[in-house]
């Protein structure tokens, strides 16, 4: 009886030690793929979380409200300067934005991107450095430039995630719109395009809004970048008009 109680002892441990062994087997192999398809160490952060959402890897234009929202999406910020009144106009016309940012300057500004969510606005992820050549560079560096950029927005608004990663220049590739919808960020394009980073004058960025809104909702809008003046004078008449022809503010789909 002693030897039978000692061999299935033995079976015992022997079986929690394969159980050990094979556990740490596979994080190794785990971490070794994501190293070698996200470029670093850093690709241990980039598992997908089981609380994110899952999201489309389609290109976003739409609006959640339907056919006559619109969704006025704001890009390149947050800067010290002109963000803060973009907000204040936004505040006192009672609309919400979605503002794509950059990284390093959601870094830079935290404050600004906290009260960014503050107002009720949601986050979305410009990447890194804003590089409108991005398709045209290796996967690693699409998804460092994604990645880190979703972690500087994050830390930056004290734990709020981006909802969308809109490509600098639309410069979307397969790859990016699939990891960024496994992050939970759908893809996220536009349909009108005042170029307000032109600086065409404020007319003429009033008159495209007008003009092309019946293209469809998503109207693409700056906030940093150098002097924002013009698009603040344009938002200021886009806004009342745009509520005039019945349109109801929204978030683009998810």
């Amino acid at each position: 009886m002693a030897r039978h109680k000692g061999r299935a002892r033995h079976v015992r441990l022997v079986a929690v030690a394969l159980g050990v062994t094979v556990l740490a087997a596979a994080t190794s192999m785990w971490t070794a793929q994501a190293d070698s398809t996200t470029g670093g160490p850093q690709a241990r952060v980039s598992a997908p979380d089981a609380r994110m959402t899952k999201v489309s890897a389609e290109i976003a234009h739409a609006s959640d409200r339907g056919a006559r929202g619109v969704n006025i999406t704001i890009d390149d910020g947050p800067d010290p300067t002109w963000t803060p009144q973009v907000l204040q106009l936004l505040k006192d016309s009672g609309v919400k934005a979605t503002f794509c940012m950059v990284g390093t300057q959601a870094q830079a500004y935290p404050d600004l991107v906290k009260r960014v969510v503050a107002d009720g606005h949601r986050l979305c992820d410009h990447t890194v450095s804003h590089d409108t050549t991005m398709d045209k560079k290796s996967e690693a560096y699409q998804s460092q430039q994604i990645l880190d950029a979703e972690r500087m927005i994050t830390k930056a608004s004290g734990g709020v995630r981006p909802q969308y990663y809109r490509a600098p220049g639309g410069a979307f590739t397969p790859y990016s719109r699939q990891l960024a919808a496994s992050r939970g960020m759908r893809p996220l394009g536009w349909n009108v395009d005042t170029k307000d980073f032109e600086h065409p004058g404020v007319d003429v960025i009033v008159a495209t809004v007008k003009s092309e809104i019946s293209s469809g909702p998503t109207v693409l809008f700056h906030d940093a970048g150098g002097d924002r003046s013009q698009t603040l004078a344009a938002l200021r008449e886009v806004l009342p008009w745009l509520k005039e022809q019945g349109y109801a503010f929204g978030f683009p789909v998810r």
